[in-house]
C-alpha cells in the first residue's frame, strides 16, 4: 500500500494543479514587482527628494533676501507720539510698517562651492538608487536561478523514481516467475524508498527557493506563484570575451557604486572651499524701507495753510504789560487718515556692510578642520572602494573561468555515466550482472547529472555576475 501512497499524491497534486494552476512570472515581471515594493527603494527616493530640496535651497542661499514686517500698538498716559515725537497724555493706537533686503557679495564663494558641493551630493543620492535598483535586480535574479536550479533538481529525482518504479514493477513479474531471487526485489523497492524520500527533500527545496522569491517580491507566502523557465545556452567561451582588466575598466563606468564614492569625494573637496570662506570678509548691501501712522493725527487733521496770517498774542514785555503778537499762518485742518500718513511717512536707507572675522571662538577655523578631515576620509573611502571593486571583479573573473572548466568536466561524466548505464542497465535486464552493480551505475549517473545541474547554474550566474560588473541587462 505504501509502495502506491506517493504516486497517488502526485495524482491528486496534478489534478489540484490543473484545476487552481499559478500565475506563472516572467523574470521581468518579478523584477519590476521588486522594485515596486522593495522599501530601500523607497527611502532612497526620499533620499533624493531631500537632496533635491538641500541643492535647491542652496541656490536660493544666493538670491537676495527680502523680508517685511509690522506692528499694531496702543499706547495711554503721558507717551510719546511716535509720528510726531512729541508728548501726548491721550490714548493712541499706532501702526509700524518695515521691509528690508539683504544681498552677498562677497564671503570668499562659500555660497557658490556650496552650490557645486550640493549638485554632487544630489548625483551621488541618484546613484544610490541607481545601486538600490541594481542590488533589487541581482537579488531577484538570485533567487529566480535558484528556482529554476532546484526545479531540474526536482525533475531529475522526479526521472530516477520514475525508473526506479518501471523497474520495480518488472522485477516484481521475474520474481513471480522465479527468474530473480525475491532479495533484489527487497533491495529495489528499498531503493525506491530511498528516491522517494529525495523527491520529497527535493520538492521542500524548490518550495523554500519559491518562498525566498516571493520575499523578495515583499509577497506574501500565500501567493500562488510559478516562474518562466527560459532556455538557457550554455557556453563556457562567452566569458573570455573580456579580460579581467576589462571588466573592471567598465565596471568603474557601469556600476554606481564607484561613482558614488567619487561624487562624494568631490562634494567633500567643494564643502571644504565653501567652509574656507568663513575665514574671509563678509561684503553685503543692506536696504530698508520704514513707515508709521498714528491716530492723534489722524484725530486733529493736518494743517492746511491758506497763506493768510493771524496776528496771535505771544506774551507781554515792560512795565506796561505791551502785549507781543506773532503772525501765525492761518488755514484749516483736514482730515489726515492712514493712507496718507503711510505715504508722507516713508523712510528709506541702504547701506554697505563689511565684517572681518578676526575671533569667533575659533568656529570657522575649527570648521576648516573638520571639512579637510573629512575630504580625507571620502579619498580613503575612494581609493578604499576602487580597491574592492577591482578585487570584487577579479574574484568573480576567476570564479566563472573555474565554473566554466567544471561544467566541460561535468557535462562529459554525464555524458559517459549515461552510456555507462545504458550498458549496466542491459546487462542487469539480461541477468548478467546483480542488483548492486545496477544500483551503483543508476545512482552514479543521477549524481552526475545532479552535479551537472549544479555546475550549469552555478556558471550562469557567475557569468551574471560579470555582466552585472559591466552595466549589461541582467536577463536571460
Amino acid at each position: 500500500m505504501k509502495r502506491f501512497l506517493l504516486p497517488g499524491l502526485l495524482i491528486v497534486s496534478s489534478l489540484a494543479f490543473s484545476q487552481n494552476s499559478p500565475k506563472v512570472y516572467t523574470l521581468q515581471e518579478c523584477v519590476d514587482i521588486a522594485l515596486q515594493n522593495n522599501l530601500n527603494i523607497q527611502r532612497s527616493l526620499l533620499n533624493v527628494e531631500t537632496s533635491d530640496v538641500n541643492l535647491f535651497q542652496s541656490k536660493m542661499q544666493m538670491v537676495p533676501s527680502l523680508n517685511t514686517g509690522g506692528s499694531y500698538g496702543f499706547n495711554w498716559g503721558r507717551t510719546i507720539d511716535p509720528t510726531t515725537n512729541l508728548f501726548s497724555t491721550q490714548q493712541i493706537s499706532s501702526i509700524n510698517l518695515n521691509a528690508s533686503s539683504s544681498v552677498l557679495l562677497f564671503n570668499g564663494f562659500r555660497l557658490m562651492n556650496n552650490v557645486k558641493s550640493n549638485i554632487r551630493e544630489n548625483e551621488a543620492s541618484n546613484e544610490d538608487l541607481n545601486k538600490a535598483k541594481n542590488d533589487v535586480i541581482l537579488n531577484v535574479i538570485t533567487f529566480y536561478t535558484s528556482v529554476i536550479f532546484n526545479k531540474e533538481l526536482y525533475q531529475n529525482a522526479q526521472f530516477q523514481l520514475n525508473t526506479t518504479e518501471q523497474q520495480l514493477i518488472r522485477m516484481r513479474k521475474l520474481a513471480e516467475a522465479g527468474s530473480v531471487p525475491i532479495g533484489d526485489v527487497l533491495d529495489l523497492e528499498a531503493q525506491n524508498a530511498t528516491n522517494e524520500v529525495n523527491l520529497i527533500n527535493r520538492e521542500n527545496a524548490l518550495n523554500f527557493s519559491l518562498l525566498q522569491l516571493k520575499q523578495a517580491l515583499q509577497l506574501p507566502a500565500s501567493t500562488e506563484m510559478d516562474i518562466e523557465v527560459p532556455l538557457i545556452d550554455v557556453n563556457e567561451e562567452m566569458i573570455l570575451e573580456e579580460t579581467a582588466e576589462q571588466i573592471f575598466s567598465a565596471a568603474k563606468v557601469a556600476l554606481p557604486d564607484y561613482k558614488i564614492a567619487q561624487l562624494r569625494y568631490q562634494s567633500a573637496v567643494l564643502s571644504k572651499k565653501s567652509t574656507q570662506g568663513n575665514l574671509y570678509p563678509r561684503l553685503s548691501v543692506n536696504a530698508n524701507l520704514f513707515t508709521n501712522y498714528s491716530s492723534v493725527v489722524d484725530d486733529r487733521g493736518q494743517f492746511n495753510p491758506d497763506g493768510g496770517f493771524a496776528p496771535t498774542p505771544i506774551g507781554y514785555v515792560g512795565s506796561n504789560n505791551d502785549v507781543v503778537f506773532r503772525d501765525v499762518d492761518t488755514g484749516t485742518f483736514v482730515p489726515y487718515g492712514i493712507g496718507d500718513q503711510i505715504g508722507d511717512n516713508l523712510a528709506r536707507s541702504v547701506s554697505l556692510q563689511l565684517s572681518i572675522p578676526i575671533f569667533n571662538a575659533y568656529q570657522a577655523n575649527a570648521g576648516v578642520q573638520r571639512a579637510v578631515i573629512a575630504e580625507q576620509q571620502a579619498s580613503i573611502n575612494l581609493r578604499d572602494t576602487e580597491n574592492r571593486l577591482r578585487q570584487a571583479v577579479e574574484s568573480s573573473y576567476n570564479d566563472a573561468l573555474a565554473a566554466a572548466k567544471t561544467y566541460s568536466s561535468t557535462l562529459k561524466q554525464v555524458t559517459a555515466r549515461d552510456e555507462a548505464f545504458r550498458m549496466t542497465k542491459q546487462r542487469f535486464e539480461n541477468g548478467a550482472i546483480n542488483f548492486v552493480e545496477y544500483q551503483v551505475a543508476e545512482n552514479n549517473l543521477f549524481g552526475a547529472r545532479s552535479d551537472l545541474v549544479r555546475a550549469k547554474y552555478d556558471f550562469i550566474f557567475k557569468k551574471k555576475v560579470l555582466d552585472f560588473y559591466q552595466g549589461k541587462p541582467l536577463e536571460f
